[in-house]
């Protein structure tokens, strides 16, 4: 026999991976685990076993916690908050970077223990999670020691509530407890049922650093132990999970104040063009859909093919497929290991077997239990359910696409916005399709690439917040403001006024026009001093709506140059500048006085302001680990529903309306309750400022009666309320169905005059964060 038919009819051997020391860990402790809590481990109590999926024997027995268990974990964690905070960022950086070292001494341990509880090949655990666990331990230990100087004016939340999924237990864990620690935040963990092992484990070594009692708590459990976190004393909450699951989560914290990150499900798609490295895009297929069993929320489990080469790229595939290796995780020379849990295998096993396309699955044995086999299901249309629903194994649906135009379309076809792939060797194609597609991350010739300094999150049903960089250090810290309780402003005087006295009533502003409302009905208004001076109309439902179209009507505002959106600005800012004496006037009139000159100056001011941030308000790039550049961009989030505040007329809508515009947003304001005829006045200096119809859109009404409407409204990508109505958990609530972004103000006041009614929080809050993925190099 020849070397060539040596090599051709070779086979892989196996190469096993002792369990023995991570077998060696569980004996010591029993083989039973309580919580971790106050620096200590709890003695175990009643719960529930932790199996191996690959093999069904159990591992350990963990125990569920209780209410009482919970509360004190919650309670270390508050006692410990502010001494940790007060050691400063650079002490805080020792104990991270110790943790990070204690990842990598342990490192076999930790890979082991994972594919052990997980099902994940050993190749998956050892090569890419826990390194990049590490990786995030150092990254954050050095933001730790820059926080002071590099985020000023920033503070910690306080205790975190963080809850996190089965497919990447340990990597989970690093990307939320490494962030919030970094900055000055104590923590509260919950792992998922299936997978505690390595987060008991990272409880292990934080003992050996030396951490601090309660600075880091975990309990472990259930559902139910997630949704008592949740209701918990705690200021933020971090989930990464299911969207049914983070919509409740969205619905229970609404109007509590608490800070809220939600990562939650995906139907990525991954776009191979005519011009692509196919044995590439291949490659990568297997890489982000069959090395890791498909249990990734980013994974690109939605092919789409170019027309022209889609059956030479499915023949390709199924090739790779059939070489595929399936069985014992801890084999390195296996592809694929476990499904998680036999519950999950059911749901793989009925969703494929509801398939109406033409399903491949090679014919390399399945071992018994619970594995499933790589799988192809091909000739699906865009809107088969199993091309909108996210089976999380390793099952991949494909179709085809004609043009790039039609591919986008496809891609944007779901609910979800987590991430996308694109191939293609030509970088204008790449670089051209990257931006259009409705995704928190996109990658380019690759798949499945993190890294602690890229942001990481998603769009849509996918959630909002990142996590990773600089954005995923703001969401767990704030502001240092001296916010006050709100005070209620007194609304319109007067009574409601009937339809036929709309002629002697001010308007709404839809779509660059004034328009009456849709009701036809207006409440009369006085000045200060009790004379009657006009009337506001009263907005509807079918207002909202007709506002929002018209929005819509303008998305070309979104891909106008900043350059052009700055001008827009400055050329509002000087016609407001020029009627700056006649709205003191109003103002003062309106209000009795409250310093209308100075609100004017303000206003033309925060103008200017934003209009200078239009063209610099920019992302970052980021050096992460490979040949290559993430760039983490600033997008508009699209159409911004916002309830102006009350106090301040005509600074409070500037103030809204300002940063929204400039960062290619459109809006939807409903102007001061109080004081609404201000707005009435400012439609004036918006017509004589070639600000497209339809990118501001001012309406007046109730902001209890119109809050709802706004929040639940389908065609709206973000809301906000900065009114003197109790309307916050109504929005936040009301958010939830579509996960829409939202910014409230839970009853606190901000200075309007002073520096908290402007700054960077506005321009972030305006903006969705996309990091694209770009390779460099041969």
């Amino acid at each position: 026999m020849g070397v060539s038919e040596i090599f051709e009819t070779m086979e892989y051997g196996p190469a096993p991976e002792s369990a023995a020391e991570a077998q060696a860990w569980l004996a010591e402790r029993d083989g039973r685990f309580g919580h971790f809590i106050d620096g200590a481990m709890t003695q175990p109590g009643r719960g529930f076993e932790s199996r191996n999926p690959a093999t069904g024997a159990v591992l350990a027995l963990i125990t569920q916690a209780t209410q009482a268990d919970l509360d004190a974990a919650v309670a270390s964690a508050r006692r410990a908050q502010g001494d940790w905070a007060d050691l400063g960022g650079p002490a805080r950086a020792r104990y991270l970077y110790t943790l990070a070292r204690l990842l990598q001494k342990h490192a076999r341990l930790f890979a082991v223990l994972e594919t052990l509880d997980n099902g994940k090949p050993i190749r998956e655990s050892r090569d890419i999670d826990v390194p990049l666990a590490q990786r995030h331990f150092y990254y954050h230990a050095g933001m730790a020691q820059l926080m002071e100087s590099e985020l000023p004016g920033r503070v910690p939340l306080g205790v975190c509530g963080q809850i996190i999924p089965w497919n990447f237990p340990l990597l989970m864990l690093a990307w939320k407890v490494a962030p919030a620690l970094a900055m000055g935040n104590t923590v509260v963990l919950k792992p998922a049922e299936y997978t505690s092992l390595t987060a008991l484990l990272f409880a292990d070594i934080c003992q050996q650093a030396g951490l601090p009692k309660g600075v880091v708590n975990i309990v472990t459990g259930d559902g139910t132990v997630g949704e008592m976190i949740v209701g918990a004393d705690v200021d933020k909450i971090a989930f990464t999970g299911s969207t049914e699951v983070g919509r409740k989560i969205r619905v229970a914290t609404a109007g509590s104040g608490k800070a809220l990150t939600l990562e939650l499900g995906g139907k990525s798609p991954y776009i191979v063009f005519e011009d692509a490295d196919l044995d590439s895009a291949v490659e990568g297929l297997v890489d982000a859909i069959w090395f890791n069993q498909g249990q990734v929320c980013c994974a690109g489990s939605r092919l789409l093919v170019q027309e022209g080469i889609a059956a030479r790229f499915y023949a390709k595939l199924r090739a790779r497929m059939d070489g595929l290796r399936i069985g014992d995780p801890l084999d390195k020379c296996i592809d694929l290991g476990a499904i998680v849990d036999p519950v999950q295998l059911a749901r793989i096993r009925a969703l494929v077997d509801s398939s109406d396309g033409e399903v491949y699955q090679p014919a390399t044995p399945c071992p018994e239990g619970c594995f499933y086999p790589p799988t192809l299901i091909t000739g699906l249309s865009p809107v088969s359910p199993l091309m909108q629903e996210e089976i999380f194994g390793p099952v991949l649906v494909a179709t085809t696409f004609r043009t790039p135009s039609e591919a986008v379309e496809i891609a944007n076809n779901t609910r979800y916005g987590l991430a996308a792939s694109v191939w293609s060797e030509n970088i204008n194609v790449a670089l051209d399709i990257a931006p259009k597609l409705a995704a928190g991350v996109v990658w380019i010739n690759g798949a499945n690439l993190f890294d602690a300094s890229a942001p990481f999150g998603g769009v849509r049903e996918s959630g909002f917040g990142r996590e990773g960089g600089w954005d995923g250090l703001l969401a767990y810290t704030r502001e240092i403001g001296a916010q006050k309780p709100l005070t209620q402003i007194k609304a319109f005087r007067g009574a409601e006024v009937e339809p036929q006295a709309v002629d002697r009533t001010a308007k709404l502003y839809i779509g660059g026009k004034q328009t009456r409302p849709d009701g036809g009905y207006a409440r009369t208004v006085y000045d200060a001093a009790g004379e009657l001076i006009g009337q506001a109309p009263l907005a509807s439902r079918k207002d909202i709506r007709n506002a929002v179209e018209a929005a819509h009507g303008a998305k070309a505002w979104a891909g106008t140059t900043a350059h052009l959106r700055a001008q827009v600005l400055y050329y509002v800012a000087e016609n407001l500048s020029a009627r700056s004496d006649e709205f003191a006037k109003r103002i003062d009139q309106l209000t009795g006085g409250r310093d209308g000159a100075k609100e004017v100056e303000l206003s033309v001011n925060r103008l200017f302001t934003y209009a200078a941030w239009a063209d610099k308000f920019e992302g970052r790039v980021t050096q992460v680990p490979m040949r290559g550049v993430a760039m983490a961009l600033r997008e508009p989030c699209g159409v911004i529903g916002a309830l102006c505040p009350d106090d301040r007329p005509l600074l409070g809508l500037v103030s809204l309306m300002a940063p929204a515009i400039a960062m290619g947003n459109r809006v939807v304001l409903i102007a001061s309750e109080a004081f609404p005829l201000i707005a009435a006045d400012f439609y004036q200096v918006l017509d004589t400022s070639d600000v497209p119809g339809g990118v501001v859109n001012i309406l007046t009404g109730s902001h209890v009666e119109l809050a709802a409407t706004l929040a639940t409204h389908m065609d709206m990508e973000a809301v906000w309320s900065f009114s003197s109505a109790d309307v916050s958990g109504v929005i936040e609530a009301g958010a939830a169905g579509v996960l829409k972004r939202s910014w409230v103000n839970n009853g606190l006041a901000r200075d309007w005059l002073g520096a908290e009614g402007e700054g960077r929080a506005f321009l972030e809050a305006s903006t969705e964060v996309k990091t694209v993925w770009v390779p460099y190099g041969v």
